[in-house]
């Protein structure tokens, strides 16, 4: 994979993550920060920021739940679940373009 495409994968993903944690913050805490984040939801976005920065699956992954080698902490681990089981049923409300997107892929995952 170019290191264009994979650029644009790695973008795509963060993007998908942002609007998530944005969603949960949203919906969950009530101190948010100029960028519509609470301290805690922040420090969770950037810290999956660096994770997919750093990523040595990119090309060959899809999603991170998907792959085989965790890189997430267990304590962030399972912070991102709680902002994926609660936004992932909202995306198609508030982000329904991400939401369809995020199915095809998973589909064309699932028939590899």
């Amino acid at each position: 994979m170019s290191k264009d495409k994979l650029d644009v994968k790695r973008q795509r993903e963060q993007k998908m993550v942002t609007q998530m944690i944005k969603l949960y913050c949203r919906k969950n805490h009530k101190d948010q920060n100029a960028a519509g984040l609470c301290e805690d939801c922040n420090d969770l976005l950037v810290y999956s920021q660096k994770r997919s920065e750093r990523c040595p699956f990119m090309e060959t992954k899809t999603f991170c739940n998907n792959c085989n080698v965790h890189c997430y902490s267990p304590e962030m681990r399972e912070k991102i679940r709680n902002v994926m089981r609660f936004s992932g049923p909202r995306m198609i409300i508030y982000h329904p373009i991400t939401c369809i997107w995020h199915g095809i892929m998973s589909l064309k995952n699932k028939k590899k």
